[in-house]
């Protein structure tokens, strides 16, 4: 049974919940925390549909320095979680990430940010166009100026590996995660002071966190919170070109609105995302057109080897879209003392969780983050209709 008293409910098991489970438990041994998700597959979950990567090249400070601890976290995993965690490795693949520009005015852009990234600690260079010709000789690059990369801390990585190591990790800690959805919130004056799960029936909590992906939106507003975030469809595709194997291959942020990576022999490839509407939460039918359409046409301009080229397989995800600025909504919500919120990702979240789990931790415990600031992020710009533009969304 799960009613009763808890210091800590978290609704939402995936992988930004896990996290903060594993650390509140590593900072505070004897809470008890309970985590509630409502479904346990996760097989519609953002964590398991993710391409699973981890970039340093972001335009907001914050995110690069979130990025910053992701990536030595996701490298030193199976040492950081412990055998506990039952994962010795993510197998981070470090080929970089490359976007790409086509204007000087795009470049100089890029020269801008990768000063920045630098003076955080990333190893971003911007490489002209015959430096880029030089380094991939398989790109057709007479539409691009430069294109900025990451030499190292960014690749992909095993992203049901990094979920379970936090999961099973938080269990041997002692957190308890049951499968159930919540139902409603009561509050008491300025608190949360219980949650309605289906099954498990009244549980009452010092400190609540969502954490709920694109379900947030439901379940804040049972405590009175409208947030803006909302799903997002998105079709991402699997494809054989046997004239274009470059295993060694960057993931490529084209100019041209389409992203791509090796993976296997194969690639995974996908439309840069763009300000498509909300979809509906049972919406998980793919946009087939969007590969013939879109994303071949842009494929083969940029290399000939994709002139040959078969869909091997393909999936839906959706986004934890913030439509206010597209980053993450971190912190406790204003005039609720005890409920807090990490969602809105919008895209993002796996490579932030072990840095969010972290500073979601610290605050909850202690009222105030205490290795990184994440209050950039917070909650208070959703109510001042304050947007923290990210400008580099992927």
């Amino acid at each position: 049974m799960t009613d009763g008293h808890w210091d800590v409910v978290i609704v939402g098991g995936a992988v930004t919940g896990a996290a903060t489970a594993w650390w509140l438990l590593g900072m505070a041994p004897d809470l008890r925390v309970l985590v509630v998700e409502k479904d346990p597959t996760y097989a519609r979950a953002a964590t398991a549909l993710s391409v699973a990567s981890v970039r340093q090249q972001f335009s907001n400070p914050v995110n690069v320095m979130i990025s910053r601890f992701g990536a030595a976290f996701i490298r030193d995993f199976g040492a950081r979680i412990g055998p506990e965690g039952g994962v010795p490795s993510l197998g981070l693949k470090e080929n970089g990430y490359l976007f790409l520009t086509g204007t000087e005015s795009g470049a100089a852009v890029l020269e801008e940010l990768a000063e920045m990234q630098r003076g955080l600690g990333a190893a971003t260079e911007v490489l002209g166009r015959a430096e880029l010709a030089r380094r991939y000789p398989w790109m057709q690059l007479d539409d691009v100026v430069a294109g900025s990369i990451g030499a190292r801390d960014e690749g992909w990585f095993d992203n049901m590996g990094m979920l379970n190591g936090f999961r099973a990790g938080a269990r041997a800690r002692g957190a308890v995660f049951v499968h159930d959805r919540v139902l409603g919130l009561e509050r008491a004056g300025g608190r949360v002071s219980a949650a309605m799960l289906e099954a498990g029936g009244r549980v009452t909590a010092d400190a609540f966190l969502c954490a709920a992906g694109t379900g947030s939106t439901e379940i804040c507003a049972m405590a009175g919170i409208a947030l803006p975030v909302e799903p997002r469809k998105r079709t991402v595709f699997v494809v054989d070109a046997p004239n274009a194997r470059h295993a060694d291959a960057p993931l490529i942020i084209d100019h041209t609105g389409i992203y791509l990576r090796p993976e296997h022999g194969a690639w995974i490839t996908a439309t840069v995302p763009f300000d498509d509407g909300p979809c509906d939460e049972a919406d998980w039918e793919p946009d087939h057109a969007q590969f013939e359409d879109l994303i071949w046409p842009r494929l083969y301009n940029r290399s000939e080897g994709f002139d040959a080229v078969k869909v091997m397989r393909f999936w839906v995800g959706h986004y934890d879209y913030n439509r206010l600025d597209q980053n993450a909504i971190l912190g406790r919500w204003p005039g609720i003392e005890n409920f807090h919120v990490a969602t809105g990702f919008s895209g993002h979240g796996l490579q932030q969780a072990p840095a969010v789990g972290r500073g979601m931790a610290e605050l909850i415990l202690t009222g105030r983050y205490e290795t990184l600031d994440l209050s950039p992020l917070g909650p208070e710009r959703v109510l001042e209709n304050r947007p923290f533009l990210e400008r580099a969304v992927v």
